[in-house]
Protein backbone atom coordinates (compact mmCIF):
# COMPACT_ATOMS: atom_id res chain seq x y z
CA UNK A 1 0.00 0.00 0.00
CA UNK A 2 1.06 3.59 -0.68
CA UNK A 3 0.54 6.93 1.01
CA UNK A 4 -0.33 9.98 -1.07
CA UNK A 5 -0.68 13.72 -0.60
CA UNK A 6 -3.26 15.83 -2.37
CA UNK A 7 -2.13 18.32 -4.98
CA UNK A 8 -2.73 21.94 -3.94
CA UNK A 9 -5.43 22.12 -6.64
CA UNK A 10 -7.38 19.11 -5.36
CA UNK A 11 -10.51 19.63 -3.30
CA UNK A 12 -13.96 18.17 -2.68
CA UNK A 13 -16.85 20.26 -3.98
CA UNK A 14 -20.60 20.07 -3.63
CA UNK A 15 -22.12 17.17 -1.72
CA UNK A 16 -18.83 15.27 -1.43
CA UNK A 17 -19.25 13.12 -4.53
CA UNK A 18 -17.23 15.45 -6.77
CA UNK A 19 -13.50 16.20 -6.66
CA UNK A 20 -11.68 18.86 -8.63
CA UNK A 21 -7.95 18.63 -9.12
CA UNK A 22 -4.94 17.98 -11.29
CA UNK A 23 -3.29 19.67 -14.22
CA UNK A 24 -5.06 20.31 -16.50
CA UNK A 25 -7.88 20.64 -13.97
CA UNK A 26 -10.32 17.72 -14.03
CA UNK A 27 -13.58 16.76 -12.37
CA UNK A 28 -13.88 13.32 -10.76
CA UNK A 29 -17.18 11.72 -9.72
CA UNK A 30 -16.89 9.43 -6.70
CA UNK A 31 -18.91 6.33 -5.93
CA UNK A 32 -19.59 5.42 -2.30
CA UNK A 33 -16.50 3.20 -2.31
CA UNK A 34 -14.56 5.95 -4.06
CA UNK A 35 -15.47 8.42 -1.34
CA UNK A 36 -14.02 6.06 1.25
CA UNK A 37 -10.78 5.73 -0.71
CA UNK A 38 -10.54 9.49 -1.19
CA UNK A 39 -11.14 10.10 2.52
CA UNK A 40 -8.24 7.78 3.32
CA UNK A 41 -6.07 9.54 0.73
CA UNK A 42 -6.90 12.91 2.27
CA UNK A 43 -6.02 11.66 5.74
CA UNK A 44 -2.63 10.40 4.56
CA UNK A 45 -3.50 6.77 5.24
CA UNK A 46 -1.94 4.07 3.05
CA UNK A 47 -4.26 2.75 0.34
CA UNK A 48 -3.97 -0.23 -2.00
CA UNK A 49 -3.66 0.26 -5.77
CA UNK A 50 -6.98 1.00 -7.42
CA UNK A 51 -8.43 2.45 -10.58
CA UNK A 52 -9.29 5.64 -8.70
CA UNK A 53 -5.77 6.19 -7.34
CA UNK A 54 -4.32 5.54 -10.80
CA UNK A 55 -6.68 8.08 -12.38
CA UNK A 56 -5.92 10.69 -9.70
CA UNK A 57 -2.20 10.03 -9.95
CA UNK A 58 -2.09 10.27 -13.74
CA UNK A 59 -4.12 13.48 -13.63
CA UNK A 60 -1.71 15.07 -11.14
CA UNK A 61 -4.43 15.33 -8.49
CA UNK A 62 -2.43 13.29 -5.95
CA UNK A 63 1.27 12.61 -5.46
CA UNK A 64 3.13 9.75 -3.74
CA UNK A 65 4.33 10.65 -0.25
CA UNK A 66 7.92 9.40 -0.16
CA UNK A 67 9.36 11.49 2.68
CA UNK A 68 7.87 9.55 5.58
CA UNK A 69 11.02 7.65 6.57
CA UNK A 70 9.84 4.37 5.08
CA UNK A 71 12.57 2.32 3.34
CA UNK A 72 12.38 2.05 -0.44
CA UNK A 73 12.96 -1.09 -2.46
CA UNK A 74 15.93 0.45 -4.24
CA UNK A 75 18.69 2.15 -2.30
CA UNK A 76 21.60 4.46 -3.02
CA UNK A 77 23.77 1.43 -3.82
CA UNK A 78 21.42 0.72 -6.75
CA UNK A 79 22.39 4.02 -8.41
CA UNK A 80 25.30 4.86 -10.70
CA UNK A 81 26.01 8.57 -11.14
CA UNK A 82 26.97 9.88 -14.60
CA UNK A 83 28.45 13.38 -14.93
CA UNK A 84 29.13 14.96 -18.35
CA UNK A 85 32.11 17.29 -18.05
CA UNK A 86 33.90 19.66 -20.40
CA UNK A 87 36.95 21.67 -19.31
CA UNK A 88 35.89 21.59 -15.65
CA UNK A 89 38.34 22.04 -12.81
CA UNK A 90 39.21 18.81 -10.93
CA UNK A 91 38.04 20.41 -7.67
CA UNK A 92 34.50 20.66 -9.11
CA UNK A 93 34.50 16.95 -9.97
CA UNK A 94 35.78 15.91 -6.56
CA UNK A 95 33.09 18.03 -4.91
CA UNK A 96 30.41 16.05 -6.79
CA UNK A 97 32.18 12.78 -6.01
CA UNK A 98 32.18 13.36 -2.25
CA UNK A 99 28.37 13.53 -2.26
CA UNK A 100 28.07 10.23 -4.14
CA UNK A 101 30.34 7.94 -2.09
CA UNK A 102 27.50 5.54 -1.15
CA UNK A 103 26.41 4.99 -4.75
CA UNK A 104 27.47 2.02 -6.87
CA UNK A 105 29.90 4.28 -8.72
CA UNK A 106 30.50 7.59 -10.45
CA UNK A 107 31.28 7.95 -14.16
CA UNK A 108 32.75 11.22 -15.43
CA UNK A 109 32.32 11.59 -19.19
CA UNK A 110 35.04 13.87 -20.56
CA UNK A 111 33.20 15.39 -23.51
CA UNK A 112 36.18 16.42 -25.62
CA UNK A 113 37.88 18.68 -23.07
CA UNK A 114 40.89 20.64 -24.35
CA UNK A 115 42.86 19.16 -21.44
CA UNK A 116 41.74 15.55 -21.04
CA UNK A 117 40.86 14.32 -17.57
CA UNK A 118 43.61 11.87 -16.70
CA UNK A 119 41.86 10.31 -13.73
CA UNK A 120 39.69 11.01 -10.72
CA UNK A 121 40.35 8.80 -7.72
CA UNK A 122 37.26 6.78 -6.83
CA UNK A 123 35.54 7.31 -10.20
CA UNK A 124 35.55 5.97 -13.75
CA UNK A 125 36.47 8.34 -16.57
CA UNK A 126 35.11 7.88 -20.10
CA UNK A 127 36.93 10.00 -22.66
CA UNK A 128 35.21 11.25 -25.82
CA UNK A 129 37.66 12.58 -28.42
CA UNK A 130 35.22 15.13 -29.81
CA UNK A 131 32.64 17.29 -28.05
CA UNK A 132 29.28 15.68 -28.82
CA UNK A 133 27.05 17.62 -26.45
CA UNK A 134 25.25 16.62 -23.24
CA UNK A 135 22.97 13.99 -24.82
CA UNK A 136 25.81 12.08 -26.44
CA UNK A 137 27.90 12.33 -23.25
CA UNK A 138 25.11 10.97 -21.05
CA UNK A 139 24.53 8.09 -23.46
CA UNK A 140 28.24 7.21 -23.42
CA UNK A 141 28.28 7.28 -19.63
CA UNK A 142 25.24 5.14 -18.92
CA UNK A 143 25.64 2.42 -21.57
CA UNK A 144 27.80 0.20 -19.38
CA UNK A 145 25.89 0.78 -16.14
CA UNK A 146 24.87 -2.41 -14.33
CA UNK A 147 22.64 -0.84 -11.68
CA UNK A 148 18.86 -0.50 -12.20
CA UNK A 149 19.03 3.29 -11.76
CA UNK A 150 21.30 5.98 -13.18
CA UNK A 151 21.56 9.53 -11.87
CA UNK A 152 22.63 12.22 -14.31
CA UNK A 153 24.23 15.29 -12.73
CA UNK A 154 25.66 18.31 -14.55
CA UNK A 155 29.08 19.46 -13.45
CA UNK A 156 27.80 22.92 -12.44
CA UNK A 157 25.31 21.49 -9.93
CA UNK A 158 25.93 21.60 -6.20
CA UNK A 159 24.77 18.43 -4.42
CA UNK A 160 24.08 17.87 -0.74
CA UNK A 161 24.51 14.84 1.48
CA UNK A 162 21.55 12.46 1.19
CA UNK A 163 20.26 14.10 -1.99
CA UNK A 164 19.21 10.76 -3.45
CA UNK A 165 17.27 9.53 -0.42
CA UNK A 166 14.09 11.52 -1.05
CA UNK A 167 13.93 10.49 -4.72
CA UNK A 168 14.33 6.72 -4.66
CA UNK A 169 10.99 5.91 -3.01
CA UNK A 170 9.19 6.90 -6.22
CA UNK A 171 10.77 3.93 -7.98
CA UNK A 172 8.76 1.53 -5.80
CA UNK A 173 6.18 2.16 -8.50
CA UNK A 174 7.44 0.02 -11.39
CA UNK A 175 5.89 2.42 -13.90
CA UNK A 176 8.03 5.36 -12.77
CA UNK A 177 10.84 5.95 -15.24
CA UNK A 178 12.28 9.29 -14.07
CA UNK A 179 12.36 11.42 -10.92
CA UNK A 180 13.80 14.93 -10.67
CA UNK A 181 14.58 17.10 -7.65
CA UNK A 182 14.09 20.84 -7.47
CA UNK A 183 16.98 22.67 -9.13
CA UNK A 184 17.28 25.98 -7.31
CA UNK A 185 19.61 28.75 -8.46
CA UNK A 186 22.67 29.02 -6.26
CA UNK A 187 24.75 32.04 -5.23
CA UNK A 188 27.00 33.85 -7.70
CA UNK A 189 30.43 32.28 -8.15
CA UNK A 190 33.59 34.35 -7.74
CA UNK A 191 33.83 37.01 -10.43
CA UNK A 192 30.23 36.62 -11.61
CA UNK A 193 27.61 39.36 -11.72
CA UNK A 194 25.58 39.17 -8.47
CA UNK A 195 22.65 40.87 -10.19
CA UNK A 196 22.24 37.89 -12.48
CA UNK A 197 22.27 35.55 -9.50
CA UNK A 198 19.57 37.61 -7.75
CA UNK A 199 17.41 37.53 -10.87
CA UNK A 200 17.86 33.80 -11.45
CA UNK A 201 16.98 33.09 -7.82
CA UNK A 202 13.39 34.05 -8.71
CA UNK A 203 13.23 33.41 -12.45
CA UNK A 204 15.48 30.50 -13.33
CA UNK A 205 13.76 28.20 -15.88
CA UNK A 206 15.43 25.28 -14.11
CA UNK A 207 13.59 25.96 -10.84
CA UNK A 208 10.08 24.54 -11.15
CA UNK A 209 8.83 25.57 -7.75
CA UNK A 210 7.80 24.10 -4.42
CA UNK A 211 4.89 21.90 -5.48
CA UNK A 212 5.36 18.25 -6.52
CA UNK A 213 3.87 17.04 -9.74
CA UNK A 214 3.76 14.52 -12.52
CA UNK A 215 5.83 15.62 -15.50
CA UNK A 216 4.15 15.66 -18.91
CA UNK A 217 3.70 18.04 -21.82
CA UNK A 218 0.69 20.32 -21.34
CA UNK A 219 0.67 20.10 -17.54
CA UNK A 220 1.82 22.44 -14.76
CA UNK A 221 5.24 20.71 -14.77
CA UNK A 222 5.71 20.16 -18.48
CA UNK A 223 9.44 19.38 -18.33
CA UNK A 224 12.34 18.88 -15.93
CA UNK A 225 15.96 19.80 -16.65
CA UNK A 226 18.59 17.06 -16.77
CA UNK A 227 20.82 19.12 -14.49
CA UNK A 228 19.95 16.45 -11.89
CA UNK A 229 17.65 13.51 -12.60
CA UNK A 230 17.40 9.84 -11.64
CA UNK A 231 16.24 7.49 -14.39
CA UNK A 232 15.34 3.82 -14.53
CA UNK A 233 17.86 2.26 -16.91
CA UNK A 234 15.18 0.02 -18.45
CA UNK A 235 13.08 3.08 -19.24
CA UNK A 236 16.02 4.90 -20.82
CA UNK A 237 16.87 1.82 -22.87
CA UNK A 238 13.25 1.66 -24.03
CA UNK A 239 13.59 5.07 -25.70
CA UNK A 240 17.18 4.47 -26.89
CA UNK A 241 18.59 7.08 -24.53
CA UNK A 242 18.97 10.80 -25.20
CA UNK A 243 18.90 12.14 -28.74
CA UNK A 244 22.61 12.79 -29.45
CA UNK A 245 21.79 15.21 -32.27
CA UNK A 246 20.20 17.70 -29.86
CA UNK A 247 22.66 19.99 -28.08
CA UNK A 248 19.85 21.80 -26.26
CA UNK A 249 16.39 20.56 -25.30
CA UNK A 250 17.53 16.93 -25.29
CA UNK A 251 16.32 16.59 -21.69
CA UNK A 252 12.82 17.87 -22.54
CA UNK A 253 12.73 15.52 -25.51
CA UNK A 254 13.70 12.53 -23.36
CA UNK A 255 11.01 13.27 -20.77
CA UNK A 256 8.31 13.61 -23.41
CA UNK A 257 9.39 10.38 -25.12
CA UNK A 258 9.33 8.58 -21.77
CA UNK A 259 5.77 9.72 -21.06
CA UNK A 260 4.72 8.84 -24.63
CA UNK A 261 6.13 5.35 -24.03
CA UNK A 262 3.92 4.94 -20.94
CA UNK A 263 6.43 5.73 -18.17
CA UNK A 264 5.53 8.01 -15.29
CA UNK A 265 7.87 10.91 -14.57
CA UNK A 266 7.84 12.71 -11.23
CA UNK A 267 9.00 16.08 -9.91
CA UNK A 268 9.98 15.90 -6.23
CA UNK A 269 10.83 19.38 -4.84
CA UNK A 270 11.38 18.14 -1.28
CA UNK A 271 14.89 17.37 -2.54
CA UNK A 272 16.81 20.50 -3.58
CA UNK A 273 20.09 20.81 -5.47
CA UNK A 274 21.64 24.08 -6.64
CA UNK A 275 22.69 25.13 -10.12
CA UNK A 276 25.30 27.81 -10.67
CA UNK A 277 23.68 30.93 -12.18
CA UNK A 278 25.02 32.40 -15.40
CA UNK A 279 28.07 34.61 -14.75
CA UNK A 280 26.84 37.59 -16.81
CA UNK A 281 23.78 39.04 -18.53
CA UNK A 282 25.34 38.17 -21.87
CA UNK A 283 25.71 34.53 -20.83
CA UNK A 284 22.10 34.51 -19.63
CA UNK A 285 20.76 35.86 -22.93
CA UNK A 286 22.83 33.34 -24.92
CA UNK A 287 21.39 30.53 -22.81
CA UNK A 288 17.81 31.76 -23.13
CA UNK A 289 18.20 32.16 -26.90
CA UNK A 290 19.44 28.56 -27.08
CA UNK A 291 16.35 27.42 -25.16
CA UNK A 292 14.14 29.28 -27.62
CA UNK A 293 15.91 27.83 -30.66
CA UNK A 294 15.49 24.33 -29.23
CA UNK A 295 11.69 24.71 -29.42
CA UNK A 296 11.78 24.33 -33.20
CA UNK A 297 13.91 21.20 -32.88
CA UNK A 298 11.45 19.77 -30.38
CA UNK A 299 8.56 20.64 -32.67
CA UNK A 300 9.95 18.32 -35.33
CA UNK A 301 9.36 15.38 -32.96
CA UNK A 302 6.61 16.57 -30.61
CA UNK A 303 4.54 18.97 -32.70
CA UNK A 304 2.02 20.97 -30.66
CA UNK A 305 3.65 20.06 -27.33
CA UNK A 306 5.81 23.16 -27.80
CA UNK A 307 2.82 25.50 -28.20
CA UNK A 308 3.42 28.86 -26.47
CA UNK A 309 -0.04 28.83 -24.86
CA UNK A 310 -2.82 26.31 -24.26
CA UNK A 311 -6.41 27.42 -23.91
CA UNK A 312 -9.88 26.65 -25.17
CA UNK A 313 -11.46 28.41 -28.13
CA UNK A 314 -13.97 30.36 -26.02
CA UNK A 315 -11.25 31.82 -23.81
CA UNK A 316 -9.24 32.76 -26.89
CA UNK A 317 -12.33 34.51 -28.24
CA UNK A 318 -12.78 36.44 -24.98
CA UNK A 319 -9.23 37.78 -25.06
CA UNK A 320 -9.38 38.33 -28.81
CA UNK A 321 -12.38 40.61 -28.35
CA UNK A 322 -10.65 42.44 -25.51
CA UNK A 323 -7.47 42.89 -27.56
CA UNK A 324 -9.39 44.37 -30.48
CA UNK A 325 -11.15 46.90 -28.28
CA UNK A 326 -14.51 45.14 -27.88
CA UNK A 327 -14.28 45.12 -24.10
CA UNK A 328 -17.99 44.89 -23.35
CA UNK A 329 -18.41 42.05 -25.84
CA UNK A 330 -15.49 40.28 -24.15
CA UNK A 331 -17.10 40.68 -20.72
CA UNK A 332 -20.41 39.41 -22.08
CA UNK A 333 -18.81 36.35 -23.66
CA UNK A 334 -16.85 35.63 -20.50
CA UNK A 335 -20.07 35.78 -18.50
CA UNK A 336 -21.84 33.50 -20.98
CA UNK A 337 -19.08 30.90 -20.84
CA UNK A 338 -19.16 31.04 -17.04
CA UNK A 339 -22.90 30.39 -17.00
CA UNK A 340 -22.50 27.59 -19.54
CA UNK A 341 -19.97 25.92 -17.26
CA UNK A 342 -22.51 25.86 -14.44
CA UNK A 343 -24.84 23.68 -16.51
CA UNK A 344 -21.97 21.40 -17.58
CA UNK A 345 -20.98 20.60 -14.00
CA UNK A 346 -24.01 19.18 -12.20
CA UNK A 347 -23.31 18.60 -8.54
CA UNK A 348 -20.75 21.41 -8.44
CA UNK A 349 -21.99 24.59 -6.71
CA UNK A 350 -22.67 27.45 -9.12
CA UNK A 351 -20.27 29.70 -7.19
CA UNK A 352 -17.49 27.14 -7.67
CA UNK A 353 -18.20 26.86 -11.40
CA UNK A 354 -18.18 30.64 -11.81
CA UNK A 355 -14.93 30.83 -9.86
CA UNK A 356 -13.39 28.19 -12.12
CA UNK A 357 -14.44 30.08 -15.24
CA UNK A 358 -13.00 33.33 -13.93
CA UNK A 359 -9.74 31.69 -12.90
CA UNK A 360 -9.49 30.04 -16.30
CA UNK A 361 -9.88 33.31 -18.17
CA UNK A 362 -7.38 35.10 -15.90
CA UNK A 363 -4.81 32.32 -16.17
CA UNK A 364 -5.19 32.37 -19.95
CA UNK A 365 -4.67 36.13 -19.94
CA UNK A 366 -1.38 35.76 -18.06
CA UNK A 367 -0.29 33.02 -20.41
CA UNK A 368 -1.18 35.10 -23.47
CA UNK A 369 0.77 38.07 -22.09
CA UNK A 370 3.82 35.86 -21.71
CA UNK A 371 3.37 34.57 -25.26
CA UNK A 372 3.21 38.15 -26.58
CA UNK A 373 6.55 38.96 -24.92
CA UNK A 374 8.34 35.71 -25.73
CA UNK A 375 6.81 34.46 -28.96
CA UNK A 376 4.72 37.01 -30.82
CA UNK A 377 6.62 40.22 -30.04
CA UNK A 378 7.86 40.74 -33.64
CA UNK A 379 4.29 40.54 -34.93
CA UNK A 380 2.83 42.72 -32.19
CA UNK A 381 5.77 45.14 -32.44
CA UNK A 382 5.30 45.69 -36.17
CA UNK A 383 1.53 46.03 -35.72
CA UNK A 384 2.08 48.55 -32.92
CA UNK A 385 3.78 50.94 -35.36
CA UNK A 386 0.44 51.69 -36.97
CA UNK A 387 -2.18 50.46 -34.52
CA UNK A 388 -3.20 51.95 -31.18
CA UNK A 389 -4.84 48.65 -30.21
CA UNK A 390 -1.64 46.72 -30.90
CA UNK A 391 0.23 49.21 -28.72
CA UNK A 392 -2.27 48.57 -25.93
CA UNK A 393 -1.72 44.82 -26.28
CA UNK A 394 2.04 45.34 -26.10
CA UNK A 395 1.73 47.51 -22.99
CA UNK A 396 -0.60 44.99 -21.35
CA UNK A 397 2.01 42.28 -21.94
CA UNK A 398 5.03 44.33 -20.86
CA UNK A 399 3.69 45.79 -17.62
CA UNK A 400 3.33 42.44 -15.78
CA UNK A 401 6.95 41.59 -16.66
CA UNK A 402 8.20 44.94 -15.36
CA UNK A 403 6.31 44.37 -12.12
CA UNK A 404 7.76 40.87 -11.74
CA UNK A 405 11.43 41.04 -12.61
CA UNK A 406 11.87 44.49 -14.11
CA UNK A 407 13.84 45.12 -17.32
CA UNK A 408 15.76 41.88 -16.75
CA UNK A 409 12.53 39.93 -17.26
CA UNK A 410 11.99 41.64 -20.60
CA UNK A 411 15.60 40.89 -21.59
CA UNK A 412 15.01 37.25 -20.65
CA UNK A 413 11.81 36.99 -22.68
CA UNK A 414 13.15 38.80 -25.74
CA UNK A 415 16.31 36.65 -25.80
CA UNK A 416 14.16 33.52 -25.73
CA UNK A 417 11.99 34.94 -28.51
CA UNK A 418 14.96 35.77 -30.73
CA UNK A 419 16.20 32.19 -30.42
CA UNK A 420 12.68 30.90 -31.03
CA UNK A 421 12.27 32.83 -34.28
CA UNK A 422 15.74 31.82 -35.40
CA UNK A 423 14.79 28.17 -34.92
CA UNK A 424 11.42 28.62 -36.62
CA UNK A 425 12.95 30.28 -39.68
CA UNK A 426 15.88 27.86 -39.87
CA UNK A 427 13.85 24.68 -39.46
CA UNK A 428 10.64 26.00 -41.03
CA UNK A 429 8.48 24.80 -38.14
CA UNK A 430 5.48 26.92 -37.19
CA UNK A 431 4.35 24.83 -34.19
CA UNK A 432 6.32 26.93 -31.63
CA UNK A 433 4.33 30.01 -32.76
CA UNK A 434 0.82 28.54 -32.75
CA UNK A 435 -1.52 28.31 -29.72
CA UNK A 436 -2.89 24.90 -28.81
CA UNK A 437 -6.67 24.97 -28.65
CA UNK A 438 -8.84 22.53 -26.74
CA UNK A 439 -12.52 22.13 -26.02
CA UNK A 440 -11.94 21.30 -22.35
CA UNK A 441 -13.66 23.78 -20.06
CA UNK A 442 -11.69 22.79 -16.96
CA UNK A 443 -8.20 23.41 -18.31
CA UNK A 444 -7.73 26.45 -16.10
CA UNK A 445 -4.10 25.79 -15.12
CA UNK A 446 -1.72 26.78 -17.96
CA UNK A 447 1.58 24.90 -18.24
CA UNK A 448 4.84 26.58 -17.46
CA UNK A 449 6.68 27.16 -20.71
CA UNK A 450 9.52 24.78 -21.47
CA UNK A 451 13.01 26.25 -21.42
Amino acid sequence: MTRYRLDESTRVVGDGTSVLGGSPLRLFRLTEAGRDVFDRLSAGDPVPPSRLTDRLLDAGAIHPATDLGEPSRLGVADVTVVVPTHDDEPARLYDILRHCTATAGVVFVDDGSSRPITGVRGATVVRLRHNGGPGAARNAGYRGVETPLVAFVDSDVELHDGWLDGLLGHFDDETVGLVAPRVASGPAVAGADPGVARYEERHSPLDLGRQPGRVAAGTRVSYVPAAAIVVRVAALDAIAGFDPTMHCGEDVDAVWRLTAAGWRCRYEPSVVVEHQPRPSWRALTVQRAAYGEAAATLAAVHGGAVAPVRLNAWTLAVWGLAATGHVFSAIGLAGATAMALVSKLPGVPATESLKLAGQGHCAAGRSLATAVRRTWFPIVGVAALGSRRARRVAIAAVVPALLDGGPARLLDDVAYGIGLWKGVLTRRRLAPLLPALSSGSLRSQPPKAHP
